[in-house]
């Protein structure tokens, strides 16, 4: 059961009518004792399906509700235009979920806290899609391909052929300790839990993409942490081997075309028809395999200057999939 209603409230008049919104934090075991991970729920008026919403490393909640320019990079508010309600989450271990140490929190513990999340809302929604970025994205395909009860994933900033040159760099140069970071102010982690350098949020996630410097600001200031115990199952599992062949929803990729982990050499082709057929393989038992390219943007797409392109394939392709 849902506790500890926070607040409810409305959303601005930019987003869909009747629209209404409400924190909620709901109790999982995947935590210590009393941990709960948190979401915010923002319901339009008539919606029948939910999109659960996880974010990437050293991102929480923000990475989707994003509060600069939030009519262009806001993809809570996109879906709530569209129809669409959103649960849009902050994953253990970030925003205002339970802080817990980080050698327990493996992405295999963070899909089985999105699963509770995922069936809660079955009690209100008649279809439930998971929507993921980048390690959030990993965690849904653990998730989805485990125990099978989503209607739709969305894969963003995620696939199999990794460009490991610059994730190694990642690891090495544009990630430090959260409590080492003299510019995180966020409380709570260990020497295992990892955010980005100051001043490195640029090269870390939105390089060699166009961007504007505002936005990158803005990710800095509200930049989170992950723990690096969640990076051997995300890896191991969801991306180097074939266990999303597990999934049988309908599944859309989507890329950034200048996203330097996953595209060029070495890595994919990130093209539609280059993802398609890298990805092919490792989603047959899809009900349906659908790609999406965000021109000129890096890694974080929902940040690029053409985030609008992202949320109009999104919404158009949950109209064509879970029609109704």
């Amino acid at each position: 059961m849902l506790v500890l209603v926070l607040s409810s409230f409305a959303v601005p008049a930019s987003a869909a009518s009747q629209t209404s919104c409400r924190d909620l934090d709901l109790p999982v075991p995947e935590a210590l004792a009393g941990g709960v991970v948190h979401g915010t729920l923002c319901v339009p008026g008539g919606a029948r399906t939910v999109l659960v919403l996880t974010p990437g490393a050293t991102y929480n909640s923000t990475y989707w509700d994003f509060p600069y320019q939030p009519d262009r990079y806001s993809f809570t508010r996109a879906m709530n235009r569209a129809g669409y309600a959103t649960m849009n989450l902050d994953l253990l271990g970030t925003g205002r979920s339970s802080k817990n140490p980080g050698p327990l929190l493996t992405s295999t513990v963070e899909a089985a806290a999105v699963h509770r999340v995922v069936q809660r809302m079955r009690g209100e929604f008649g279809r439930v899609a998971l929507a993921g970025h980048s390690l959030g994205s990993s965690i849904d395909v653990l998730e989805a391909a485990t125990y099978g009860d989503v209607d739709a994933l969305l894969v963003s900033g995620d696939e199999h052929r990794v460009n490991l040159l610059d994730t190694a760099e990642l690891f090495t140069t544009d990630l430090v300790p959260a409590p080492l970071d003299p510019g995180f102010t966020r409380t709570g982690y260990d020497l295992t839990q990892l955010t980005t350098a100051t001043g490195r949020r640029y090269e870390a996630f939105h390089a060699p993409g166009v961007v504007d410097p505002e936005v990158v600001e803005v990710d800095e200031q509200t930049k989170d942490a992950f723990a690096l115990a969640q990076a051997p199952d995300a890896i191991g599992i969801a991306i180097l081997t074939a266990y999303s062949n597990r999934i049988t929803a309908p599944v859309l990729i989507a890329m950034g075309a200048r996203d330097k982990y996953f595209c060029g050499f070495v890595a994919a082709t990130c093209t539609v028809r280059g993802i398609l057929a890298d990805e092919g393989p490792y989603y047959s038992s899809a009900r349906s395999l659908d790609a999406f390219v965000l021109p000129t943007s890096g890694h974080d797409l929902n940040l690029s200057p053409r985030a609008a392109d992202l949320h109009t394939a999104v919404a158009s392709w949950l109209g064509r999939v879970l029609p109704g």
